[in-house]
Protein backbone atom coordinates (compact mmCIF):
# COMPACT_ATOMS: atom_id res chain seq x y z
CA UNK A 1 0.00 0.00 0.00
CA UNK A 2 1.16 3.70 -0.95
CA UNK A 3 1.53 5.95 2.40
CA UNK A 4 -1.73 7.50 1.17
CA UNK A 5 -3.29 4.13 1.55
CA UNK A 6 -3.85 3.06 -1.84
CA UNK A 7 -3.05 0.45 -4.04
CA UNK A 8 0.63 1.18 -5.39
CA UNK A 9 0.48 0.28 -9.22
CA UNK A 10 3.33 -2.36 -10.22
CA UNK A 11 4.13 -2.80 -13.82
CA UNK A 12 4.11 -5.53 -15.50
CA UNK A 13 6.96 -8.07 -16.50
CA UNK A 14 7.49 -8.74 -20.13
CA UNK A 15 9.68 -11.46 -21.09
CA UNK A 16 12.28 -11.34 -24.20
CA UNK A 17 11.38 -14.64 -25.69
CA UNK A 18 13.29 -16.31 -27.87
CA UNK A 19 16.00 -13.27 -28.81
CA UNK A 20 16.47 -14.33 -32.84
CA UNK A 21 12.60 -14.00 -33.14
CA UNK A 22 10.10 -11.11 -33.24
CA UNK A 23 9.69 -10.77 -29.27
CA UNK A 24 12.35 -7.60 -29.08
CA UNK A 25 10.68 -6.16 -32.68
CA UNK A 26 6.90 -6.32 -31.07
CA UNK A 27 8.06 -5.17 -27.60
CA UNK A 28 9.82 -2.19 -29.05
CA UNK A 29 6.59 -1.65 -31.32
CA UNK A 30 4.08 -1.46 -28.34
CA UNK A 31 6.35 0.55 -25.83
CA UNK A 32 6.19 3.08 -29.13
CA UNK A 33 2.50 2.99 -29.64
CA UNK A 34 2.02 3.36 -25.23
CA UNK A 35 0.42 6.86 -25.29
CA UNK A 36 -1.68 6.53 -28.38
CA UNK A 37 -3.27 3.20 -26.94
CA UNK A 38 -2.86 4.11 -23.42
CA UNK A 39 -1.06 1.02 -22.12
CA UNK A 40 -0.40 -0.30 -18.64
CA UNK A 41 3.43 0.61 -17.75
CA UNK A 42 6.04 -2.66 -18.19
CA UNK A 43 9.29 -3.17 -18.19
CA UNK A 44 11.66 -6.09 -20.83
CA UNK A 45 13.46 -8.35 -18.92
CA UNK A 46 16.47 -9.13 -21.18
CA UNK A 47 19.89 -7.83 -22.85
CA UNK A 48 19.65 -4.40 -23.41
CA UNK A 49 21.90 -4.60 -26.44
CA UNK A 50 20.08 -7.02 -28.09
CA UNK A 51 17.08 -4.42 -27.93
CA UNK A 52 19.30 -1.61 -28.88
CA UNK A 53 20.64 -3.78 -31.96
CA UNK A 54 17.24 -4.79 -32.74
CA UNK A 55 16.09 -1.00 -32.78
CA UNK A 56 19.33 -0.18 -34.91
CA UNK A 57 17.85 -2.84 -37.53
CA UNK A 58 14.12 -1.65 -37.58
CA UNK A 59 15.38 2.19 -37.97
CA UNK A 60 14.36 3.07 -34.91
CA UNK A 61 15.11 6.10 -32.39
CA UNK A 62 14.69 4.11 -29.13
CA UNK A 63 15.28 5.32 -26.20
CA UNK A 64 16.34 2.98 -23.73
CA UNK A 65 16.31 2.89 -19.53
CA UNK A 66 18.52 0.70 -17.57
CA UNK A 67 16.40 0.07 -14.47
CA UNK A 68 15.27 -2.67 -11.72
CA UNK A 69 11.92 -3.35 -11.51
CA UNK A 70 11.22 -0.61 -8.95
CA UNK A 71 11.76 2.25 -11.00
CA UNK A 72 10.41 0.82 -14.50
CA UNK A 73 7.32 2.69 -13.81
CA UNK A 74 9.20 6.47 -13.11
CA UNK A 75 11.45 5.66 -16.71
CA UNK A 76 7.89 3.77 -18.64
CA UNK A 77 6.72 7.36 -20.14
CA UNK A 78 10.23 8.48 -21.46
CA UNK A 79 12.17 5.29 -22.16
CA UNK A 80 11.44 1.43 -22.73
CA UNK A 81 12.51 0.50 -19.49
CA UNK A 82 14.71 -2.80 -19.28
CA UNK A 83 15.61 -5.01 -16.22
CA UNK A 84 18.80 -7.08 -17.13
CA UNK A 85 18.80 -10.89 -16.09
CA UNK A 86 22.31 -11.76 -16.27
CA UNK A 87 21.93 -13.11 -19.67
CA UNK A 88 23.26 -11.55 -22.66
CA UNK A 89 21.54 -12.48 -25.66
CA UNK A 90 23.49 -12.07 -28.95
CA UNK A 91 21.72 -13.99 -31.97
CA UNK A 92 20.62 -11.65 -35.05
CA UNK A 93 17.13 -12.06 -36.42
CA UNK A 94 16.11 -15.41 -37.45
CA UNK A 95 19.05 -17.06 -36.48
CA UNK A 96 19.45 -18.35 -32.68
CA UNK A 97 22.63 -18.98 -30.83
CA UNK A 98 24.76 -20.29 -28.15
CA UNK A 99 23.12 -17.58 -26.23
CA UNK A 100 19.50 -17.86 -27.07
CA UNK A 101 18.04 -21.10 -24.80
CA UNK A 102 19.60 -19.07 -21.51
CA UNK A 103 18.72 -15.42 -22.44
CA UNK A 104 14.66 -17.11 -22.82
CA UNK A 105 14.79 -19.05 -19.47
CA UNK A 106 16.52 -16.20 -17.66
CA UNK A 107 13.55 -14.08 -18.54
CA UNK A 108 10.93 -16.09 -17.56
CA UNK A 109 12.67 -17.27 -14.33
CA UNK A 110 13.34 -13.80 -13.17
CA UNK A 111 9.86 -12.76 -14.47
CA UNK A 112 7.98 -15.19 -12.09
CA UNK A 113 10.27 -14.15 -9.03
CA UNK A 114 9.70 -10.44 -9.45
CA UNK A 115 5.73 -11.15 -9.45
CA UNK A 116 6.56 -13.31 -6.46
CA UNK A 117 8.40 -10.76 -4.85
CA UNK A 118 5.86 -7.85 -5.38
CA UNK A 119 8.45 -6.02 -7.78
CA UNK A 120 5.58 -6.77 -10.75
CA UNK A 121 1.84 -7.75 -11.04
CA UNK A 122 1.96 -10.02 -13.61
CA UNK A 123 4.10 -12.15 -16.13
CA UNK A 124 3.73 -11.63 -20.29
CA UNK A 125 6.06 -13.75 -22.13
CA UNK A 126 7.12 -13.42 -25.61
CA UNK A 127 7.26 -16.29 -27.75
CA UNK A 128 9.97 -19.04 -27.24
CA UNK A 129 11.53 -21.71 -29.88
CA UNK A 130 10.78 -24.93 -28.27
CA UNK A 131 13.32 -26.64 -30.77
CA UNK A 132 15.92 -23.86 -29.71
CA UNK A 133 15.76 -24.82 -25.71
CA UNK A 134 15.29 -28.54 -26.17
CA UNK A 135 18.53 -28.51 -28.06
CA UNK A 136 20.35 -27.18 -24.79
CA UNK A 137 18.75 -29.44 -22.34
CA UNK A 138 15.00 -27.91 -21.93
CA UNK A 139 13.00 -30.83 -20.01
CA UNK A 140 9.70 -29.21 -20.36
CA UNK A 141 7.20 -29.55 -23.43
CA UNK A 142 6.83 -25.58 -23.26
CA UNK A 143 5.81 -22.15 -21.43
CA UNK A 144 2.75 -23.48 -19.77
CA UNK A 145 4.37 -26.26 -17.77
CA UNK A 146 7.40 -24.72 -17.28
CA UNK A 147 5.52 -21.74 -15.50
CA UNK A 148 4.03 -24.71 -13.18
CA UNK A 149 7.58 -26.09 -12.15
CA UNK A 150 8.16 -22.64 -11.29
CA UNK A 151 5.30 -22.11 -9.21
CA UNK A 152 6.25 -25.66 -7.21
CA UNK A 153 7.97 -23.58 -4.38
CA UNK A 154 7.62 -26.65 -1.69
CA UNK A 155 5.09 -28.58 -2.66
CA UNK A 156 3.40 -29.93 -5.85
CA UNK A 157 3.53 -28.51 -8.91
CA UNK A 158 0.17 -27.08 -9.60
CA UNK A 159 -2.16 -28.02 -12.64
CA UNK A 160 -1.24 -25.48 -15.43
CA UNK A 161 -4.19 -24.81 -17.65
CA UNK A 162 -3.91 -22.80 -20.70
CA UNK A 163 -6.62 -20.59 -21.78
CA UNK A 164 -6.37 -19.21 -25.67
CA UNK A 165 -8.89 -15.70 -25.39
CA UNK A 166 -9.97 -13.25 -27.29
CA UNK A 167 -13.55 -10.78 -26.95
CA UNK A 168 -15.55 -13.34 -28.54
CA UNK A 169 -13.58 -16.84 -27.48
CA UNK A 170 -12.43 -18.56 -24.74
CA UNK A 171 -10.94 -21.86 -25.56
CA UNK A 172 -9.69 -24.61 -23.45
CA UNK A 173 -7.95 -27.69 -24.96
CA UNK A 174 -8.15 -30.10 -21.26
CA UNK A 175 -4.75 -31.80 -23.32
CA UNK A 176 -1.89 -29.57 -24.42
CA UNK A 177 1.56 -30.39 -25.64
CA UNK A 178 0.87 -34.33 -26.49
CA UNK A 179 0.45 -36.27 -29.97
CA UNK A 180 -3.41 -36.85 -30.53
CA UNK A 181 -2.52 -40.87 -29.98
CA UNK A 182 -0.91 -39.28 -26.66
CA UNK A 183 -4.30 -37.26 -25.69
CA UNK A 184 -6.50 -39.79 -26.38
CA UNK A 185 -5.19 -42.36 -24.21
CA UNK A 186 -4.15 -39.73 -21.56
CA UNK A 187 -7.78 -38.14 -21.51
CA UNK A 188 -9.74 -39.06 -18.09
CA UNK A 189 -12.89 -37.83 -16.15
CA UNK A 190 -11.17 -36.93 -13.74
CA UNK A 191 -8.49 -34.77 -15.94
CA UNK A 192 -11.37 -33.07 -17.73
CA UNK A 193 -13.33 -32.61 -14.07
CA UNK A 194 -10.05 -30.92 -12.57
CA UNK A 195 -9.41 -28.26 -16.04
CA UNK A 196 -12.83 -27.37 -15.46
CA UNK A 197 -12.95 -26.26 -11.61
CA UNK A 198 -9.61 -24.34 -12.17
CA UNK A 199 -11.13 -22.32 -15.51
CA UNK A 200 -14.83 -22.09 -13.40
CA UNK A 201 -12.40 -20.35 -10.22
CA UNK A 202 -9.92 -18.47 -12.39
CA UNK A 203 -13.17 -17.06 -14.29
CA UNK A 204 -14.63 -16.11 -11.48
CA UNK A 205 -11.35 -14.75 -9.41
CA UNK A 206 -9.54 -12.93 -12.72
CA UNK A 207 -11.82 -12.59 -15.39
CA UNK A 208 -14.99 -11.04 -12.87
CA UNK A 209 -17.33 -13.88 -14.53
CA UNK A 210 -19.74 -14.63 -11.52
CA UNK A 211 -21.30 -17.30 -12.86
CA UNK A 212 -19.25 -19.59 -15.78
CA UNK A 213 -21.18 -21.49 -18.24
CA UNK A 214 -19.25 -23.90 -19.73
CA UNK A 215 -19.60 -26.15 -23.12
CA UNK A 216 -17.79 -29.16 -22.65
CA UNK A 217 -16.45 -30.47 -25.82
CA UNK A 218 -16.87 -34.22 -27.49
CA UNK A 219 -14.06 -36.20 -28.08
CA UNK A 220 -15.29 -37.96 -31.40
CA UNK A 221 -16.99 -36.72 -34.47
CA UNK A 222 -20.49 -35.72 -33.50
CA UNK A 223 -19.73 -36.40 -29.81
CA UNK A 224 -19.53 -40.02 -30.46
CA UNK A 225 -22.98 -40.52 -32.28
CA UNK A 226 -24.12 -42.56 -28.79
CA UNK A 227 -21.03 -44.80 -29.29
CA UNK A 228 -21.54 -45.79 -32.89
CA UNK A 229 -18.16 -43.46 -33.78
CA UNK A 230 -16.51 -44.22 -30.32
CA UNK A 231 -17.48 -44.85 -26.70
CA UNK A 232 -15.00 -42.09 -24.99
CA UNK A 233 -17.81 -39.10 -25.15
CA UNK A 234 -20.43 -41.83 -22.89
CA UNK A 235 -17.94 -43.26 -21.21
CA UNK A 236 -15.18 -40.40 -20.21
CA UNK A 237 -16.35 -36.97 -21.20
CA UNK A 238 -20.06 -37.40 -20.15
CA UNK A 239 -19.52 -38.61 -16.49
CA UNK A 240 -17.03 -35.30 -15.99
CA UNK A 241 -20.01 -33.45 -17.01
CA UNK A 242 -22.44 -34.88 -14.59
CA UNK A 243 -19.77 -34.43 -11.37
CA UNK A 244 -19.26 -30.89 -12.90
CA UNK A 245 -23.02 -30.22 -12.53
CA UNK A 246 -23.12 -31.66 -9.40
CA UNK A 247 -20.81 -29.25 -8.31
CA UNK A 248 -23.18 -26.73 -9.04
CA UNK A 249 -21.20 -25.87 -11.98
CA UNK A 250 -23.31 -24.95 -15.45
CA UNK A 251 -21.90 -27.15 -18.17
CA UNK A 252 -23.11 -28.30 -21.00
CA UNK A 253 -22.02 -31.59 -23.14
CA UNK A 254 -20.51 -33.42 -24.90
CA UNK A 255 -21.04 -31.60 -27.40
CA UNK A 256 -20.37 -32.04 -31.30
CA UNK A 257 -17.14 -29.43 -31.35
CA UNK A 258 -18.10 -28.97 -35.16
CA UNK A 259 -21.32 -26.59 -34.48
CA UNK A 260 -19.94 -25.57 -31.31
CA UNK A 261 -17.97 -22.23 -32.44
CA UNK A 262 -20.02 -20.19 -35.08
CA UNK A 263 -21.42 -16.96 -33.33
CA UNK A 264 -24.39 -18.21 -32.39
CA UNK A 265 -23.47 -20.71 -30.18
CA UNK A 266 -20.31 -18.80 -28.75
CA UNK A 267 -22.57 -16.33 -27.36
CA UNK A 268 -24.18 -19.93 -24.84
CA UNK A 269 -20.76 -20.31 -23.16
CA UNK A 270 -18.30 -18.28 -21.58
CA UNK A 271 -14.75 -20.98 -22.32
CA UNK A 272 -15.35 -24.32 -24.60
CA UNK A 273 -13.16 -26.89 -22.94
CA UNK A 274 -11.84 -28.92 -25.58
CA UNK A 275 -10.47 -32.27 -25.61
CA UNK A 276 -6.90 -31.82 -26.97
CA UNK A 277 -4.65 -28.92 -28.54
CA UNK A 278 -5.95 -28.56 -32.02
CA UNK A 279 -10.25 -28.84 -31.40
CA UNK A 280 -9.36 -25.90 -29.35
CA UNK A 281 -6.62 -23.77 -30.83
CA UNK A 282 -7.93 -23.93 -34.63
CA UNK A 283 -11.56 -22.10 -34.44
CA UNK A 284 -9.64 -19.28 -32.09
CA UNK A 285 -6.86 -18.98 -34.22
CA UNK A 286 -9.40 -18.60 -37.16
CA UNK A 287 -11.72 -15.74 -35.46
CA UNK A 288 -8.56 -14.03 -33.89
CA UNK A 289 -5.13 -15.14 -35.35
CA UNK A 290 -3.84 -11.35 -34.65
CA UNK A 291 -5.61 -10.67 -31.65
CA UNK A 292 -5.62 -14.27 -29.57
CA UNK A 293 -4.37 -14.05 -25.71
CA UNK A 294 -2.60 -17.50 -23.99
CA UNK A 295 -3.73 -17.27 -21.02
CA UNK A 296 -2.33 -19.60 -18.18
CA UNK A 297 -4.66 -20.56 -15.14
CA UNK A 298 -4.39 -22.67 -12.06
CA UNK A 299 -1.24 -20.95 -11.27
CA UNK A 300 -0.51 -18.19 -8.38
CA UNK A 301 0.08 -15.30 -11.05
CA UNK A 302 -0.92 -14.11 -13.97
CA UNK A 303 0.52 -15.26 -17.28
CA UNK A 304 -0.80 -14.00 -20.42
CA UNK A 305 1.37 -14.30 -23.67
CA UNK A 306 0.57 -13.66 -26.92
CA UNK A 307 -0.97 -16.28 -29.00
CA UNK A 308 2.07 -17.39 -32.06
CA UNK A 309 5.66 -18.08 -32.54
CA UNK A 310 8.50 -16.66 -33.01
CA UNK A 311 7.94 -15.72 -36.66
CA UNK A 312 11.69 -15.80 -37.59
CA UNK A 313 11.30 -15.18 -41.57
CA UNK A 314 9.80 -11.60 -40.64
CA UNK A 315 12.03 -10.90 -37.41
CA UNK A 316 13.95 -7.51 -37.80
CA UNK A 317 12.23 -6.36 -40.88
CA UNK A 318 9.43 -4.39 -39.33
CA UNK A 319 6.80 -6.83 -40.13
CA UNK A 320 5.97 -8.31 -37.43
CA UNK A 321 2.44 -7.62 -35.97
CA UNK A 322 2.66 -6.01 -32.22
CA UNK A 323 -1.32 -6.65 -31.39
CA UNK A 324 -1.44 -10.10 -29.66
CA UNK A 325 1.30 -8.82 -27.46
CA UNK A 326 -0.70 -5.40 -26.65
CA UNK A 327 -3.72 -8.05 -26.06
CA UNK A 328 -1.94 -9.91 -23.60
CA UNK A 329 -0.05 -7.06 -21.90
CA UNK A 330 -4.03 -5.17 -21.72
CA UNK A 331 -5.77 -8.39 -20.20
CA UNK A 332 -2.85 -9.19 -17.96
CA UNK A 333 -3.67 -5.46 -16.86
CA UNK A 334 -7.57 -6.40 -16.47
CA UNK A 335 -6.80 -9.49 -14.91
CA UNK A 336 -4.65 -7.97 -12.03
CA UNK A 337 -7.11 -5.30 -11.60
CA UNK A 338 -10.00 -7.98 -11.02
CA UNK A 339 -8.43 -9.83 -8.29
CA UNK A 340 -9.82 -9.82 -4.86
CA UNK A 341 -7.70 -7.01 -2.92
Amino acid sequence: MAADGSEMIKPLAVTLGEPAGIGPDITIAMWRRREELRLPPFYLLGDRDCIARRACALGVDLPIADVSAEDAISAFPDALPVVATGNLATADPGKPDATSAAAAVGAIRQAVSDVGAGRASAVVTNPIAKSVLYQAGFAHPGHTEFLAELARGDGAAPQPVMMLWCPSLAVVPVTIHVSLRDAIATLTTELIVSTARIVVKDLQSRLGVAAPRLAIAGLNPHAGEDGSLGTEDRSVVAPAVEILRRDGIDARGPLPADTMFHAAARKTYDCAICMYHDQALIPIKTIAFDEGVNVTLGLPFIRTSPDHGTAFDIAGTGRADPSSLIAALRLAARMTAAQPA
